[in-house]
C-alpha cells in the first residue's frame, strides 16, 4: 500500500512541477428489488416497453426524475450511448432532433444533483438504474446529470476475476483518498517546492501516507456477500460501484433492454439506427 501512495504523490510532485513552469436477468431475491412501495415509470421505446422502479432512498433524484417525466422532456431522447455487456444510456435533451453524424452525450437538463450514493445497499448489478455523470477530475463530488441515466447490463464475474477487481477497486479507493488530501495541501506543497524545503516537503508526505493508510484500513473497500453471488450468477458492471447514484432497477422488460444492448453502434457507442424513447409515463 505505501509503495502504491508513494508512486502517486511522486506522480502529483511532477504534474505540480508542470504546473508551477506553465502556471491543470434480474435477481429477484436481492433488496434491490423489493420495491413494492416505489414510484415506477414506463418507458416506451421504439424497441419495445421497459418499466423501471425509483429507490425512496434516493429521493432527489426519484423527485427529478419524477419532475422530468411528467414535463415530457424525455419524450423523442435517443439512446445515444449503447456498449453491450455494459450498459445502455439515454437522457441527452439536444438528442432528440440529433442528424446522423451528431455528437452526443454532453448535454442534459442544465443542472446537477447532489450524489445519492447508497452503497452498498444499492449498486450496479443487472438492470441497476444510474444517474450518468462527469469524472471525478472535473466533478470531485461525484454530482449527478440532471438527466442522463444509464441501465446496466454488464457481465458475469467468476471468482477469481471479482476478488481480483477487488484488489483494484481498493488501490482505487486509496489514490483518491490519497488525492483528496494532496488537495488540501496544494498550496503548502507549492510553497515547500517554491522554497525548496524538501525536508518540509517529505514530512508532509509522510504525514499524508498515514492518514491515507489509517482511512483506507478503517473503511476498506469489499463486496458485501450479496454482491458476490449476484455478480457471479447474476452479472453487473461491479467496477462503478460506490461511484455513481444508483437510483432505481428494472422491474420489467430487460428482454427490451438486452434487445437494445446488442443493436449494432457507430462513432462514440450511439446506435447506427436510432433508438427512441417514445415517452413515458409514471406509474403509481
Amino acid at each position: 500500500m505505501r509503495k502504491s501512495i508513494l508512486l502517486i504523490f511522486s506522480l502529483f510532485l511532477a504534474a505540480s512541477s508542470c504546473s508551477c513552469a506553465n502556471n491543470a436477468k434480474s435477481d429477484n431475491s436481492t433488496p434491490m428489488n423489493n420495491t413494492d412501495n416505489c414510484i415506477k415509470v414506463e418507458i416506451k421505446t421504439t424497441e419495445g416497453d421497459i418499466e423501471i422502479a425509483l429507490f425512496n432512498e434516493t429521493p432527489h433524484h426519484r423527485d427529478n426524475f419524477v419532475k422530468l417525466v411528467n414535463s415530457g422532456y424525455y419524450n423523442g431522447v435517443l439512446f445515444h450511448r449503447v456498449i453491450k455487456d455494459f450498459m445502455i444510456q439515454t437522457g441527452d435533451g439536444s438528442s432528440k432532433n440529433a442528424g446522423p453524424n451528431a455528437v452526443l452525450g454532453s448535454n442534459d437538463a442544465g443542472y446537477k444533483l447532489d450524489a445519492e450514493i447508497v452503497y452498498p445497499q444499492y449498486y450496479h448489478k443487472y438492470g441497476a438504474v444510474a444517474a450518468a455523470r462527469e469524472g471525478d477530475d472535473v466533478n470531485p463530488e461525484r454530482k449527478s446529470s440532471g438527466s442522463q441515466f444509464y441501465i446496466v447490463t454488464g457481465q458475469v464475474y467468476t471468482q477469481p476475476q471479482l476478488d481480483n477487481l477487488e484488489q483494484n477497486m481498493q488501490q482505487r479507493m486509496l489514490k483518491t483518498v490519497f488525492m483528496k488530501l494532496v488537495s488540501a495541501h496544494k498550496a503548502e506543497i507549492t510553497n515547500y517546492q517554491v522554497n525548496g524545503d524538501s525536508s518540509a516537503l517529505e514530512a508532509l508526505r509522510q504525514k499524508l501516507i498515514d492518514q491515507t493508510e489509517a482511512e483506507v484500513t478503517k473503511h476498506p473497500f469489499a463486496f458485501t456477500a450479496e454482491q458476490k453471488k449476484t455478480y457471479t450468477t447474476v452479472g453487473g458492471a461491479p467496477h462503478l460501484d460506490g461511484q455513481y447514484t444508483v437510483f432505481g432497477v428494472v422491474t420489467k422488460g430487460m428482454d427490451v433492454v438486452n434487445k437494445i444492448q446488442n443493436v449494432a453502434t457507430g462513432e462514440a457507442d450511439r446506435p447506427i439506427k436510432d433508438v427512441r424513447v417514445i415517452s413515458m409515463k409514471v406509474l403509481k
